[in-house]
Formats: C-alpha cells, structure tokens, sequence
C-alpha cells in the first residue's frame, strides 16, 4: 500500500487524496522501515511537516536503493530552489499541500511510472536482456524533406516487433522536431525537462521524460517552445542517450539535417548510422559530403548503411548512377507513394497502419537484414564513437 509520511493530525487530507487504501507514517524512520517490509511498494508521499534536509536524504537514498519507488512531495510553498533540489535529490513531483486533485494526479502519474520503471529494470522480457545494452540507431540525412523523420518512426514500429521489444525513439532535431506531430503525441513532457538532471541522469529520470506512443514504443520529444534548444548541452544528450540504452532494446535517433555537437554525439553512441538521401542531385551531393564528413571523423563504414527514399522517382538518376556518386551501395531502396504523407496526416506509421504496402514492406526487410539480429551480430556492432572521442 502507499505510504504517506505526515503526523496523524495532518495525515488525513494527504490520504484522501491517495487512490486506495494506504498506510501512515509518523517519520521518514518510519516510513523506510514501511518500505523495507513491502519490497513492492512504489510509492511515498511526504507531506509537508518533513523537514526538508531529511526528505532529501530520504529521496536520495531511495533513488539508489529502490530506483522504481517515487517519492510526491507536498510542500506550503514551492519555488524555483526548492524544485532544483528535489529533482536532484530524485524526488518525482513536488506539488502544493492544499491541492488534492494535484496530489492525486502526480501520485498516479508516479505510480505509471513506477511501472515503466520496473519493465525497464528488468522484469520485462522486452527490455535489453541482462549484461548486454541495447542499440542505439542514428537516422541522418544531410537535405531537409528527405523523410528522415519517417523512416525513424517507421523503424520504431518495426524494431518493436508488435511490442516484443522496448524501442525509443528520440527526436534530437531540437529546433523544429517533427516526431510528436507526426504521430499526434501531446508534448508535455520533452527533452528541455531534462535540464534539472544534468551530470545525474538516471532511469528513473530519463523514464520520467518519455511519452508513451504504444505498447513497447516510448518517445523523447523535442522543445516545443522558442529558444528551448539553445538550451540543452550536447553532454546532456550523451548522458540520455548512454541511460536510454540501458532501458530499451533499440533507440532510434531522430537529427536535423546539419552536422551539430548533438548529432555527432549521437552517432558517437550509435552501433548503426542509417543515411537517407532521396534521388535527386542536391540530396545526393550532400549524401557524398555526409560519407566524407564521417570518413574524416574516423567512423567506421560497416556501421553504416545508405538508403535511397523515393528511389522509383523517374528523375532521370538510377540507382547505379547514384551508387557511382556516392562511391557506396544503397543497402535499401524505399519506393514513393501517397500513401506515406496520408499515414503522416493520419498520425499513424505507415508500417503499423498497412504493414503490407510495398513502403512497409521495403523498411521492414532493411530493419530485419541490417538493425535485427543475434547476439553475435549485436557484439559486432558496439558503438565506435570518433577516433579520440569514445562514445559514453
């Protein structure tokens, strides 16, 4: 049951607020010693009598001890300061003491996360199985409409096998990230609230960023609001993406169409880097800057493969003529249709709302020959981050 830390005469509007039933603890003491006797509890709310120095203690501790309990605080008042150090004490919510609708809120929040939180740990089977991280896939395309951000929901879809696997999928293009309209998420929480945990990024945190899309399919949203990008420091993405890893089986990297500290981040700590071009003449001269730009940075070539979108056009290029340009094979070839920008104002991937269409089709053989594999194809392709530069 959920444990409410509040003395009795204070206790009970704190409780009311509570779904079902719940215990009450005088102290933080005893409180701990609640939590030790039910190992499955993933929930505590402290009200606002605790001093604060012990509620940190508390939370911090919990955060190593029992990753997957959260803690809701509710304090007289809350300000800026005091949500610094309970974000970096590991403390989920702080909310106000007299508003019970919002107690009640961040306590079901907690307890969803609690239980993403427990999937992730490990008593999912369709989180990365123990002692081997999961795959971080970088989608990038150097021309802007090439269908990046596509192509990386679509092997979101895929690589989740029907929800088999846990994926993420991360829009890193943080200035004008398309991934939450593009599948009709409503971004309230997104990468820019991850500013709080920067330098102690954890899974609960980073689980506390992700909006669910499906079952097996999380996201990392981009900013929403002006000026939000500028924000967010290139480690910090490292730190997200090295904990992502930890929790999922496949995380597909959404980027911008332009080199940046963050992308190449990304592709320091991807095990695969996935490089569209559509074929036409401006796409495919950045195409060959894009292979010679990640020459010079030393990434190796056999983590990387070259996909041609709209590779029926008839604009007068064929596939061997580009092959010839780029100077590397075109692993896949994904035809045209209308029926991608109709799944896109659908809201629905393509793979998942009519798997058998030749454009489903195309992205689900290269997601099976080149993304899915064994254990010993997972071995081979370990992030191989920029000579100097080693990926977290």
């Amino acid at each position: 049951m959920p444990i409410v830390c509040e003395p009795r005469d204070r206790a009970e509007h704190l409780i009311r607020s509570v779904d079902g039933h719940v215990v009450a603890a005088d102290s933080l003491a005893v409180a701990a010693q609640l939590l030790e006797r039910d190992p499955r509890e993933t929930l505590v709310v402290i009200g606002p009598d605790a001093p604060m120095p012990e509620v940190l203690g508390f939370a911090s501790a919990l955060r190593v001890s029992r990753p997957a309990a959260g803690v809701v605080l509710a304090r007289d008042y809350v300000d800026v300061t005091l949500l610094t150090k309970a974000l970096q004490a590991g403390i989920r919510e702080v909310v106000p003491a007299d508003d019970l609708e919002a107690i009640g809120a961040a306590c079901r929040r907690s307890r969803d996360l609690s239980r993403r939180m427990l999937a992730a740990a490990g008593t999912d089977d369709r989180a990365p199985s123990a002692g081997r991280e999961g795959e971080i896939v970088t989608v990038f395309a150097a021309k802007g409409g090439s269908g990046k951000t596509t192509l990386a929901t679509n092997l979101g879809v895929v690589l989740s096998q029907g929800g088999r696997l846990r994926v993420c999928v991360v829009d890193l293009d943080l200035a004008f990230g398309d991934v939450a309209i593009t599948v009709q998420l409503d971004p309230v929480r997104t990468i820019v609230d991850a500013l709080p945990m920067a330098g102690h990024v954890d899974t609960t945190g980073a689980a506390s960023l992700l909006t669910r899309y499906r079952q097996g399919i999380e996201m990392l949203l981009a900013p929403v609001t002006p000026g939000d990008a500028e924000k967010i420091p290139p480690k910090l993405v490292g730190e997200l993406l090295a904990v992502l890893r930890g929790m999922f089986s496949y995380v597909v990297v959404d980027t911008p169409a332009q080199f940046s500290e963050h992308v190449l981040t990304a592709m320091d700590a991807s095990a695969h880097h996935v490089l569209l071009s559509t074929p036409d003449v401006p796409a495919v001269k950045n195409l060959r800057v894009t292979l010679d730009m990640l020459d010079m940075l030393s990434y190796p070539k056999e983590i990387r493969s070259v996909v041609l979108n709209r590779s029926d056009s008839k604009v007068g290029l064929t596939a061997e003529q580009l092959e010839r340009a780029v100077r590397s094979p075109i692993v896949a070839h994904v035809p045209s249709s209308r029926a991608v920008p109709i799944s896109i104002n659908q809201g629905t991937p393509i793979t998942l709302g009519n798997p058998g269409h030749p454009v489903s089709q195309a992205i689900t053989r290269f997601a099976e020959e080149y993304l899915l594999g064994g254990p010993a194809t997972h071995a081979d392709r370990q992030p191989r981050g920029r000579r100097g530069r080693r990926s977290a």
